[in-house]
């Protein structure tokens, strides 16, 4: 089990940009009404054939060269499931893939969501070439986050240069204070 959600989120994110995605969607939602914590990364790299998806929840298994273990997916699953929750993953081989996970908020065995404000900022800032999306939802708030949008606006300002870094840490911190 990793230490926090977040953790596992950017292992995902990591996975995706290694499989070329250059476009990220990553969707939280926290339900206190439904006991949810609910996750899912989407991309649209180069995806999976059939046989590398019915292997890549095996912990003796991945596609990386020189590794003979792929631990993150596994251990998402594993703590899904453990904390009475739920995995799913589908991909098409050329299109992409979607990982989602679901989590009963008041399992003992939930380990902490982390700190969602610096997993967006350091995967937007770490990352200027990847498109990210973040959808981010609570029972009575959502928000959102384009680093396309963004980078538009910018006109041709890095995302990851300090003046940008330092508004969008303020601007991450002002306008998600509502989740936690």
């Amino acid at each position: 089990m990793m230490d926090e959600i977040c953790a596992h989120i950017a292992d995902l994110v990591v996975n995706s940009i290694s499989a070329g995605a250059k476009h990220i969607k990553v969707s939280i939602e926290k339900s206190n009404v439904k006991n949810e914590l609910f996750v899912k990364v989407s991309d649209d790299g180069k995806g999976m054939d059939e046989s590398t998806l019915k292997h890549v929840i095996d912990p003796f298994f991945s596609t990386k060269t020189g590794r003979k273990v792929g631990l993150g997916i596994p251990l998402l699953k594993g703590t899904a499931e453990t904390c009475g929750g739920s995995f799913n993953i589908k991909s098409i081989q050329g299109k992409g893939t979607d990982i989602m996970a679901s989590f009963q908020l008041s399992h003992p065995d939930l380990p902490p969501l982390g700190n969602v404000k610096d997993t967006i900022l350091v995967l937007s800032i770490s990352n200027p070439e990847v498109d990210f999306f973040f959808d981010i939802k609570n029972d009575i708030m959502s928000f959102t986050f384009n680093t396309k949008e963004i980078k538009t606006l910018l006109d041709g300002l890095p995302i990851n240069s300090p003046e940008v870094i330092k508004f969008l840490k303020n601007y991450l911190d002002e306008h998600l204070d509502f989740f936690n």
